[in-house]
């Protein structure tokens, strides 16, 4: 059985659009997506997205990330989804400026940004956990829709604001 929460963009007003989340759950996952339109090069956002120490700078839904956002590299993060657990991970994939991958046993996220234009892109961001013991632990993980949402605002606002700086 697959339940779905349709992905749509509501006009706040005329110049600000809010991404909307979108999950996908069945027995043995979960999968949850947004993404947004950002006004800036691929270099702001992916500069962002790749320097560890200053996320919980521009970003308030990781209050810390520790080590170094490479290929093969181990890095711990913190998230206000759960406050007092350290989530333990390896990044999997890393091509500048167009896809980040990192993740643990039970899923990956992935990050990608794709120029629609000069000086626009669409961000991506995927998260699917799960195997064949998800269906034990799954009502324990909160929905990660509003964390995605806010995350996805949060590198909107702070890559328009340097893209506007330059």
């Amino acid at each position: 059985m697959t339940t779905t929460k349709k992905a749509q963009n509501v006009n706040l007003n005329d110049d600000v659009r809010q991404a909307k989340a979108t999950t996908v759950k069945t027995t043995f996952h979960r999968e949850t997506s947004v993404s947004t339109e950002i006004n800036a090069d691929p270099s702001i956002v992916w500069a962002l997205l790749t320097n560890a120490s200053d996320y919980s700078r521009w970003n308030s839904t990781v209050t810390s990330i520790e080590g170094n956002i490479a290929l093969g590299e181990k890095i711990k993060l913190k998230s206000i989804l759960d406050a007092r657990r350290t989530f333990k991970l390896k990044v999997k994939e890393f091509e500048p400026e167009k896809k980040l991958v990192w993740g643990d046993g039970q899923g990956n996220r992935v990050y990608t940004i794709a120029k629609i234009g000069k000086g626009t892109v669409i961000f991506s961001m995927t998260e699917k956990i799960g195997g064949l013991m998800f269906p034990l632990y799954a009502k324990m993980i909160p929905s990660f829709d509003q964390s995605f949402e806010q995350f996805a605002s949060d590198l909107k606002k702070e890559s328009e604001t340097i893209m506007g700086a330059k």
